[in-house]
């Protein structure tokens, strides 16, 4: 499978024909038999530049967050100064495709098939299908929503292995997503959060991500402390991620994920260690409650869910069902 670039939508360019080389002479003089009328430039200034781009290809109808549950997740896992995971570190690539799944339901691409039958199923069995094949802007996203949309319907679980690579099927060996952690790292570069670096090895040399803007990751991990660590409810967050749809659920799919993928830890270092033993039962009760559907638990069964949505979050669902059956969290 061939690798898609990130196209860039907004911002100015900085090719050489874009900049102007030949500047407006200020002199009033004018050889135009003393004629001192001014003439107009109707030319388009540099700031008035615009830009082409297939509205088909974004969905501007609702806001975005800035970054992906896959970019925080790798970001969690991220070292700041050095900017490279861990080696030892084999369960975040297969978090990230949970979490590659789990974007496209919260942002309205994919559902569970609706099928009344559906519940004779475990959970990580049923089948999903595509309900908006508009493209999202984020590069994995769309190359995930594509493979979904041209392939035969298949369960949550079947299409994280497969885009894991986790199958001994040659035929569908083609719905690997590969390099999604350098990806995502040069998603992050290009969104200001990480910047690009080249560290020596001993034997090879290896580009590197290291933070850049230490505030983002700063109000990542503290969003993680202040949900494990003190009693906090959905309007709470969703007055600090404004305008983000499912916000709360949002947040507990990052935990979640973040947890299965072995970088959670990372986010509760600064903790004392009473309250880190804390953070984590949290953890355990938040994927017991909502690795079921429908939820359970006191705080997750009184959860309200948009009307017309229960299907895409029965999705999240699914997901967190399949990365709690993982081997590191076990």
């Amino acid at each position: 499978m061939s690798t898609v670039t990130r196209r860039r939508v907004g911002g100015s360019s900085n090719h050489p024909e874009d900049t102007d080389d030949n500047p407006t002479p200020t002199s009033s003089t004018n050889n135009n038999n003393g004629n001192n009328t001014p003439k107009h430039n109707d030319s388009p200034s540099s700031s008035e530049k615009k830009i082409a781009f297939d509205p088909r290809d974004l969905d501007e109808s609702k806001a975005n967050p800035k970054l992906t549950l896959m970019e925080e997740v790798l970001l969690l896992g991220l070292k700041d100064k050095q900017g490279y995971l861990s080696f030892w570190n084999d369960s975040i690539s297969y978090a990230l495709r949970g979490c590659i799944v789990m974007e496209l339901a919260f942002r309205g691409r994919i559902a569970m098939v609706k099928d009344a039958n559906r519940r004779k199923y475990p959970l990580s069995d049923r089948y999903i299908e595509v309900i908006n094949d508009k493209l999202t802007g984020e590069v994995l996203l769309d190359e995930a929503l594509k493979m979904m949309k041209v392939s035969e319907k298949m369960s949550v679980a079947s299409w994280i292995d497969l885009m894991s690579g986790e199958t001994w099927n040659v035929m569908k060996i083609g719905y690997q997503l590969k390099q999604v952690r350098e990806r995502l790292a040069k998603g992050l570069v290009d969104k200001g959060v990480l910047r690009t670096e080249k560290r020596n090895f001993l034997l090879f040399d290896m580009a590197t991500h290291p933070v850049a803007d230490t505030a983002v990751k700063g109000n990542l991990i503290k969003l993680v402390c202040m949900m494990l660590t003190t009693h906090v409810s959905p309007s709470a967050i969703e007055a600090v991620t404004t305008d983000i749809p499912f916000a709360y659920l949002r947040t507990i799919a990052m935990i979640c994920a973040a947890y299965a993928a072995n970088v959670l830890e990372n986010a509760l270092l600064f903790l004392e260690p009473d309250a880190r033993e804390v953070a984590f039962n949290k953890v355990d009760e938040l994927m017991n409650d909502y690795s079921t559907w429908p939820f359970a638990g006191t705080g997750a069964a009184k959860m309200e869910v948009p009307p017309g949505t229960e299907l895409s979050i029965e999705v999240m669902a699914s997901v967190l069902n399949v990365l709690t059956k993982m081997d590191a969290i076990l």
